[in-house]
C-alpha cells in the first residue's frame, strides 16, 4: 500500500514539474535570447566607436603633421575629416584644430562657429569648456556685454574646469565695459581663492591696482575706440606698366593704460 501511494506522489510531483516547465521555459529562452541580442548590440557598438576613433586618429594626426609643416590647406581637409567620422573627442579636437587655423586666417566668424560646434560635440567637460572659453575670448573685444557673460557665466559654475579662468575673463571683460566695481569685487575673490594658480593671482593683483589707480578706468574708451577706427582706403589700381603705389602706413595701436 505504501509502495502505491509513494507511486501516485512521485507521478504528481513528476506532472507539477512538467506544467512548471511549460510555464517557465519559454519566458527564460525569451529572457536568455534578449540577454544575446543585448549582448550582441553592445559588442557590436562597442566596436563600430573603435573603428571610428582608430580613423579619426589617423586623419587626426595627420592633420597636425601637416600642420606642423605649414600645409594649413591639407591639414584643414584631413581634420574635416577627423571630425566626420571620429567620436566626441576627436570630433571637438578636430574641430577646435580647425577654428585655430580659420584664426590665423583672420575669419574669426568661422572660427566662432567651429569653436560653438566643439563645445557641443565634446562629451568631456574639459574639451566641451576649452573650447567655450576659447570662443568667448574670441568675442570678448568686440560682442556686448551681455553676450559675454551669456558664455562666461556658465563657466564660473561649481566644479567647471575652468572656473577661474572664466572668472578672470568675465572681471576684464567688464573692465573694458566701464563696470570697474563688479570687476574689482571679482579679481578680488579670486586674489583671495583656494586653488587659484599663481599666475591667475598674480594678474587679478595687477588688474586690482589699475583699477584703484584709475588707470583701468580708460580701457573702455581705448577698446571703443579702437572699435571705431575707420579702414584705410584702399590704393587705386596702378596703370598699366606703372608701378603700384605705397600701401599707406598701418596707424599705430594704442598703449596699454
Amino acid at each position: 500500500m505504501v509502495d502505491v501511494f509513494e507511486q501516485v506522489e512521485e507521478e504528481l510531483r513528476s506532472e507539477r514539474m512538467k506544467r512548471l516547465a511549460r510555464t517557465w521555459l519559454p519566458v527564460f529562452g525569451g529572457v536568455l535570447l534578449i540577454a544575446l541580442i543585448a549582448a550582441l548590440a553592445w559588442w557590436g557598438w562597442q566596436s563600430w566607436e573603435t573603428s571610428k576613433a582608430d580613423k579619426a586618429s589617423v586623419a587626426y594626426d595627420r592633420g597636425i603633421e601637416l600642420l606642423e609643416q605649414g600645409n594649413a590647406a591639407s591639414a584643414r581637409t584631413a581634420f574635416e575629416e577627423a571630425a566626420d567620422v571620429g567620436n566626441g573627442a576627436y570630433k571637438a579636437l578636430a574641430l577646435m584644430q580647425q577654428a585655430g587655423i580659420a584664426i590665423t586666417e583672420a575669419n574669426d566668424e568661422q572660427a566662432l562657429a567651429l569653436l560653438d560646434q566643439a563645445s557641443d560635440a565634446a562629451r568631456d567637460p574639459i574639451l566641451a569648456d576649452n573650447a567655450a572659453l576659447k570662443a568667448a575670448f574670441l568675442v570678448m573685444d568686440t560682442a556686448p556685454l551681455a553676450d559675454v557673460e551669456a558664455r562666461l557665466t556658465p563657466l564660473t559654475g561649481e566644479n567647471r574646469p575652468y572656473r577661474v579662468f572664466a572668472q578672470e575673463a568675465l572681471a576684464l571683460a567688464r573692465i573694458q565695459h566701464g563696470q570697474t566695481q563688479p570687476a574689482r569685487d571679482a579679481l578680488v575673490q579670486l586674489q583671495l581663492g583656494q586653488d587659484v594658480p599663481d599666475q591667475v593671482r598674480q594678474r587679478a593683483q595687477a588688474a586690482i591696482e589699475a583699477i584703484d589707480s584709475g588707470t583701468a578706468a580708460a580701457l573702455a574708451g581705448i577698446v571703443a575706440a579702437q572699435a571705431n577706427v575707420p579702414a584705410p582706403p584702399a590704393a587705386p589700381a596702378p596703370a598699366e606698366g606703372q608701378a603700384a603705389p605705397n600701401a599707406p602706413p598701418a596707424a599705430p595701436a594704442p598703449a596699454n593704460p
